[in-house]
């Protein structure tokens, strides 16, 4: 992923208000992050646990999208992004306003997501004896490529492409 600056980030939002880009602060410094390790960069709000932001990185560019965890509890999942089979314990359902005027009527999209955002890292994790035994490396490979793919399909999704 490339590196954002606090204008990039804000300027990536697609379906907030400006009010709400400018809100959207990580609670880390952007200097800090290890923007080669990622694939998708989120995180949750400080003062909102039922609010997140997620960056996709699409056609080049960062498209940033706003979303709302489902405050009900779903039983233990697979994240839609990372499909990961091993952390299940943090998704959660989130759902996005869609962008523009879709967006403006109140027509959302959802999907699972784990709720600490940290599929980048999950999909670089060793395989278990079950999943890559042969070929561990193909194994990260193939689950990065397939990351960078769900992503990039519910970022369209939101866009409304």
């Amino acid at each position: 992923m490339q590196p954002l600056t606090p204008k990039s980030l804000r300027d990536s939002f697609v379906n907030t208000s400006k009010r709400e880009a400018a809100e959207a602060i990580p609670p880390f410094r952007l200097e800090t992050v290890e923007w080669e390790k990622l694939e998708v960069f989120g995180w949750i709000d400080r003062s909102n646990p039922l609010l997140g932001f997620i960056v996709i990185p699409l056609d080049g560019e960062p498209v940033g999208i706003m979303l709302r965890a489902s405050g009900n509890k779903t039983k233990k999942t697979m994240c839609a992004l990372c499909e990961d089979i091993v952390d299940v314990s943090d998704v959660k359902l989130f759902v996005a306003k869609r962008a523009g005027a879709a967006g403006r009527k109140g027509d959302t999209v959802g999907t699972l997501i784990h709720g600490h955002f940290g599929c980048s890292k999950q999909v670089r994790r060793k395989p278990n004896s079950i999943e890559g035994k042969r070929d561990p490396e193909k194994f990260i490979a193939d689950r990065i490529e397939a990351l960078v793919a769900n992503a990039e399909q519910f970022a369209r999704r939101v866009l409304g492409s």
